[in-house]
């Protein structure tokens, strides 16, 4: 974005509320006009033509724009994720109760990302681990969707679970 004396248009189009009456100028009245308001000519537009500027405070105007930015990054949701640890040989209360955690977290719009540890030999259960995600995502159906199917990394078989957006 180019300001007064950086603009080499030889013409530009004025607009902007601080302007009597806009149109097109030559570029040393709109610098001159600008001067008078004590205010920066700033191109807005420079692929227009002829390009077109606006009179205001450049350094207000740059304010603005940061403050807006950081309003908007304020405003951004932020992705938590929870997790939840199972072996592979969970027991039926363990799982509802592990379980019950999940659709807490989920209700609160985070994400779970359930696995299975597997230690020592039981890596040769491992098909009892992947069962064991594949009805932790069914029992969760309601509350969030899988997001991948149950996957071995090394040791550990995981699943991330996102939380289904309430209308």
């Amino acid at each position: 974005m180019n300001i007064n004396e950086e603009i080499t248009a030889s013409q530009v189009r004025l607009v902007g509320d601080n302007i009597p009456d806009p149109g097109v100028f030559s570029i040393s009245e709109a610098i001159k006009l600008a001067d008078e308001l004590e205010l920066d000519l700033v191109e807005i537009s420079a692929k227009a033509d002829p390009p077109v500027c606006k009179i205001l405070d450049y350094q207000k105007y740059l304010y603005q724009q940061k403050k807006k930015a950081k309003e908007m990054k304020a405003n951004a949701s932020k992705v938590v994720i929870k997790e939840i640890r199972f072996g592979p040989n969970t027991d039926e209360h363990d799982f509802q109760f592990k379980l019950k955690h999940a659709q807490e977290f989920l209700d609160e719009g985070s994400k779970v990302k359930a696995s299975v540890f597997f230690r020592g030999r039981s890596i040769q259960f491992s098909d009892q681990g992947e069962k064991l995600l594949l009805r932790f995502a069914v029992e969760l159906e309601e509350y969030g969707r899988a997001e991948n199917m149950p996957k071995l990394e090394g040791k550990r078989m995981i699943m991330m679970i996102a939380p289904i957006k309430k209308k």
